[in-house]
């Protein structure tokens, strides 16, 4: 595995490769906004771990780049930065990142992280393979999706979604009418051990999702909330 690391402390870029190294993959350096895409487009990686603050370019700005780039869109990436208003958390999932961690953080979460990001890769990557010997497409009217390509059909719209989308309508879809909480889904979609990914990021994955699927994301008729216990796709609506 590949992962490029973007940031402008030298010192924390350095303490990351070395621990990356240690688990086995190799990694790459960047240490500014305009140096990580320029990386990306040329090398690109199997993850991206990314700062919001850096010179040249800001990593919201990277990695919106990255996400417009159909060469480079399905890369994996996971915001690290000290950043840690609710607000820099959502704008950095609607940027188009798979995660985000905060700094300070305990350097065996990261591994962690990193870890379930690629079995996430790997998964995905082998069920493309699987899907261009079979049927591509899974349908539950008025939803088409298409799991080679991750592009969505609802009636005669069309839209892409992101991989972090893809896996969680995917499994949702899979599972109609079946009630899932933050943590299960967590553990299930992207394969998070227990305790180490943030509940918040299913819902913010939720909310960008709905702004793509719903009519009114306001009022969802698709994927559903039962408060302070999970989340469902309504099948039932589905007529």
């Amino acid at each position: 595995m590949h992962v490029l690391v973007a940031d402008d402390e030298r010192d924390l870029v350095w303490a990351l490769r070395r621990c990356l190294c240690d688990e086995g993959y190799r990694v790459s350096c960047a240490h500014d906004g305009v140096e990580a895409l320029a990386l990306i487009r040329q090398l690109q990686p199997d993850l991206v771990i990314l700062d919001v603050v850096m010179p040249g370019m800001n990593g919201f700005d990277v990695c919106h780049r990255v996400r417009q780039d159909t060469s480079v869109a399905h890369i994996p990436i996971m915001f690290l930065t000290v950043r840690d208003a609710i607000a820099d958390r959502v704008y950095g999932l609607d940027s188009g990142s798979d995660d985000y961690m905060t700094k300070p953080f305990d350097l065996r979460e990261i591994k962690a992280r990193v870890r379930a990001l690629y079995r996430r890769k790997q998964a995905t990557c082998s069920q493309e393979q699987e899907d261009t010997e079979q049927d591509t497409v899974l349908s539950l009217p008025p939803l088409s999706l298409n799991l080679r390509t991750h592009r969505l059909q609802i009636d005669e719209r069309v839209v892409q979604l992101t991989e972090t989308e893809f896996n969680l309508l995917h499994h949702l879809m899979g599972h109609p009418d079946e009630l899932f909480t933050s943590e299960q889904l967590l553990k299930q979609v992207w394969d998070y051990p227990w305790g180490t990914g943030d509940p918040s990021l299913v819902r913010w994955h939720i909310r960008n999702l709905r702004a793509k699927i719903e009519p009114d994301p306001a009022q969802p008729v698709f994927l559903r909330t039962i408060p302070r216990q999970g989340y469902f796709l309504a099948v039932q609506t589905m007529s």
